[in-house]
């Protein structure tokens, strides 16, 4: 068995395909309109089809999992996210935990939490 990567369930594939290229590099590698996948083991799913497919609601903002990057320029990044997506709902502010790094915590468009840290 291999680990391939993360499924993401998101409302529309175009919409977080551009704010993960925007914000974090990922490239599209195959789009099978509605399902794509991205460099970097990252995959979203559009929330219809992952639903169909289920049998199950997607509970969006349900802040048991988040994505975790790692970033030098943490303050250049929040600069960044907030120019280009300037309605983000931040979790929590820049904070830095006792161990001395420093982290940022926000939903992406669609309610997936997402984490930035400095390197630890």
């Amino acid at each position: 068995m291999k680990y391939k990567g993360t499924l993401v369930v998101v409302k529309d594939c175009r919409r977080a395909r551009r704010f993960y290229q925007d914000l974090f590099g990922f490239e599209l590698i195959r789009d099978n309109d509605g399902n794509m996948e991205l460099s970097g083991g990252l995959y979203l799913q559009e929330q219809k089809y992952w639903e169909s497919f289920t049998g199950k609601s997607v509970v969006f903002r349900n802040n048991s999992t988040e994505l975790y990057f790692e970033e030098p320029e943490l303050e250049a990044f929040i600069g960044k996210l907030q120019k280009l997506y300037p309605d983000t709902v931040f979790v929590n502010p820049l904070m830095t935990h006792s161990w001395g790094q420093q982290v940022v915590r926000f939903y992406d468009p669609d309610g997936n939490l997402i984490e930035v840290g400095t390197p630890a």
